[in-house]
């Protein structure tokens, strides 16, 4: 069932839920959550959808903020609030309220949103993308005890989780983080079997400007205290993380986005799945948890100006032109700087 609401108010549309929960018979509230989602027309669509997946997993009332940008004076002085009203098989396991807020209510979403959430229930908040810098001090932030970003969809992600790290607040949380879940939960496995063998060094190996990758060398160098080197590869995402160990390297390699291959001292290598997962998989685990995540604000505190960052190494049959030419250079000239090092002094 689909109700759309026009210059309505958030009294008017906590009425028409209640009707319409009573109009397909089920008075009830079996709800878990409230999701606010904050979000643009243009990425609406994706967002909700995700949302409705999620909520198989989790049954919540999603409602999803659109801020419409006035065109004209006279519009942005005019406050309206538009809604769409979704229960049933239009709302995925729960109810969805999609609000379009014009002019003047537009830096007010709070005071709309507010009347909106569940009694006694969490409430999450999202941000596909356009995050704010303080996620806690945002109005809309402020209402959740959770809060949810993804650096990915930022247009620089590394600068991003610097600013993340800068005001970090308990109930953040990013989902590039929650990307490496798989890749952390392998490695610590992998390390149980060798309690003896600690580990000296790492490297982890992804596409350039993905924040995944960030996080997981700087979470391999929190918890390990050993020094991560960062290396580019041509992607999908991160692709290899290989640690060196007293008796041998331990290597998760993925080059393909779907099927990895374990390597550890003294035994066979093992195939694993580790696809890449999309969002509604993504937030469906986020919202397991509510409580605060030490181990992302601890490896996201570590800092990328910390890791050591290397340029993608030279193909094989390039290697014997590569050392001709540096024979021929003149001792003095010195040698150029990675690109990707250039990018961290940069973002710090």
């Amino acid at each position: 069932m689909k109700i759309d609401l026009t210059e309505t108010t958030s009294s008017k549309i906590n009425a028409a839920l209640v009707q319409a929960r009573r109009d397909i018979g089920t008075p009830a509230i079996g709800m878990v959550l409230t999701l606010v989602i904050v979000t643009d027309e243009e990425n609406a669509y994706d967002a909700l959808k995700s949302a409705n997946d999620a909520s198989h997993e989790h049954p919540s009332r999603i409602v999803v903020v659109v801020k419409r940008v006035s065109r004209s004076p006279r519009s942005r002085r005019e406050a309206r609030l538009d809604a769409e009203i979704r229960v049933g098989a239009d709302s995925g396991t729960g109810e969805t309220v999609v609000l379009r807020l014009h002019g003047e209510l537009v830096d007010h979403a709070q005071s709309v949103v507010l009347p909106l959430l569940l009694p006694d229930a969490p409430v999450v908040v999202w941000w596909p993308e356009g995050a704010p810098a303080d996620l806690a001090g945002d109005p809309l932030g402020a209402l959740g005890q959770r809060r949810i970003t993804d650096t990915y969809a930022s247009e620089h992600p590394i600068e991003a989780l610097a600013a993340r790290a800068e005001a970090y607040a308990p109930g953040d949380t990013d989902l590039s983080w929650t990307r490496i879940t798989p890749w952390r939960s392998m490695l610590a496995a992998a390390l149980d079997q060798m309690p003896q063998s600690p580990v000296v060094s790492a490297t982890v190996e992804g596409e350039d400007e993905n924040p995944s990758c960030e996080l997981l060398a700087m979470w391999l160098a929190d918890r390990l205290g050993v020094p991560v080197n960062r290396t580019l590869s041509g992607g999908p995402g991160l692709t290899a993380v290989r640690m060196e160990t007293k008796d041998g390297p331990i290597v998760l390699d993925r080059a393909d986005g779907s099927l990895a291959t374990l390597s550890m001292p003294g035994q066979p290598d093992r195939a694993v799945a580790l696809k890449r997962r999309d969002t509604a998989e993504l937030l469906a685990e986020e919202l397991r948890r509510l409580d605060p995540d030490n181990t992302y604000a601890a490896a996201l505190k570590f800092g990328v100006s910390r890791l050591a960052a290397t340029a993608p190494a030279a193909p094989a049959e390039a290697a014997p032109a590569a050392a001709a030419a540096e024979a021929e250079a003149p001792a003095e000239k010195p040698a150029a700087k990675p690109a990707r090092a250039s990018k961290r002094a940069s973002a710090k």
